[in-house]
């Protein structure tokens, strides 16, 4: 099969893809040696009434329960109503919350389906400054929501506690007396600024180390409430010297789009568990090498994870927080959904170009799991938005 795709120097060039249809299969569920909590996007209803821009958009819920069934049979757990969800890029809390509910509710009728949904303080008005108190009661807002449905809760970093913070103390003040009264086990999220510049100094400091100082305080203090911790500042380094002083018990999973691969194989300092926006559209490829791990066959495990690294890359460059753009073009694609339309308009983030080169290196990783509706469809999009006939 071939296409034309632009290329950066304005040519348009042929492009053969790599991937035959007759030679994808899909890895049958398999027992994973690593925490893969794969973070979902949602799927919206473009036919339906409402207005692109506002972050209340009509989802279509049975092709978004259907991906997360997907997600659950390749053996992933899944992490619901997260930033690859769109929360405060799109998707309101009020949505948000239906997700959750809808979310939990679907997993229970799935054997060994196995979720956690994000809780944060995005109901609050960024364009107000709060108190602490009124972080605190927004958070256990959402936690309730969480919990009442009977779901575990990813704290997600807040905004308005970055906003309102005035030292390290005021986050461990906010963390100890939402832990404090949570019912289960809690994953902690550490959002780097280079998913939402305003998480800048988060935990109270500009500097790394010193943000690490607090949320180990945090940590060990509340050990026995913290499933583990995500960690998404795009640095490899920084994830291993927090895993490396996490108590017993307590996960370091990997948030890290950019360097996933060697993480959760590991070194000699330890692994890294998985929560990862980038398992959703490379999901068949990742459970392969994850199957391919929990053997113990560490080079058929990079040989397979390895290519994913340059799409995720790509997905993932700045700006950053536009990530969401391409995992939702990689659905449509692979015919998880009938259409490329995003909550708050996100299908228009990104250039035709970045959408090219997604494509190449989505063909180049195995990612493309039905390479002729793909083709077709990146005809279809080419020709609808650069003018490009094939």
């Amino acid at each position: 099969m071939k296409i034309l795709l632009p290329t950066r120097n304005g040519e348009l060039n042929p492009y053969t893809l790599k991937t035959l249809e007759e030679n994808i299969t899909l890895e049958s569920k398999c027992e994973f040696n690593r925490v893969a909590y794969a973070a979902a996007h949602v799927v919206v209803d473009p036919a339906l009434g409402y207005e692109p821009w506002s972050d209340a958009p009509v989802i279509d819920w049975d092709r978004t329960l259907a991906f997360r069934t997907y997600l659950y049979g390749l053996g992933f757990k899944v992490a619901e109503a997260m930033d690859t969800a769109q929360r405060g890029m799109g998707l309101g809390w009020k949505t948000a919350s239906e997700l959750i509910r809808r979310s939990i509710a679907h997993a229970r009728t799935i054997p060994g389906a196995d979720l956690a949904c994000g809780a944060g303080t995005d109901h609050l008005d960024d364009r107000q400054r709060h108190s602490l108190s009124d972080v605190i009661q927004a958070y256990k807002e959402q936690f309730e929501v969480v919990e009442a449905s009977g779901g575990r809760a990813i704290m997600m970093a807040s905004r308005a506690l970055c906003a309102a913070a005035r030292s390290p103390d005021d986050y461990k003040k906010v963390y100890d007396a939402v832990l404090a009264e949570s019912r289960n086990k809690v994953v902690l999220h550490w959002l780097g600024e280079a998913f939402d510049a305003s998480l800048a100094g988060y935990w109270g400091s500009g500097d790394v180390r010193a943000a690490m100082a607090t949320v180990l305080d945090i940590i060990r203090l509340h050990s026995r409430k913290i499933e583990g911790i995500k960690i998404s500042l795009l640095n490899a380094e920084y994830e291993c010297e927090l895993r490396a002083q996490l108590p017993d018990g307590v996960r370091m999973y990997t948030g890290d789009d950019f360097n996933y691969g060697d993480l959760i194989a590991g070194d000699s300092t330890g692994i890294s568990h998985a929560l990862l926006g980038i398992f959703d559209p490379i999901a068949p490829v990742a459970a392969k090498a994850l199957g391919q791990l929990a053997r113990n066959d560490i080079a058929a495990y990079h040989n397979t994870m390895r290519p994913t690294v340059a799409l995720s890359r790509e997905l993932f460059s700045s700006p950053t927080q536009y990530y969401k753009a391409g995992v939702v073009f990689l659905a449509w694609l692979n015919g998880h959904q009938d259409h490329f339309s995003m909550a708050g308009g996100m299908e228009s983030a990104r250039s035709v170009l970045h959408f090219a080169e997604v494509f190449r290196k989505a063909d180049a990783s195995g990612v493309l799991i039905r390479p002729e509706l793909a083709t077709q469809r990146m005809k279809a999009f080419l020709q609808v938005r650069a003018g490009i006939v094939q």
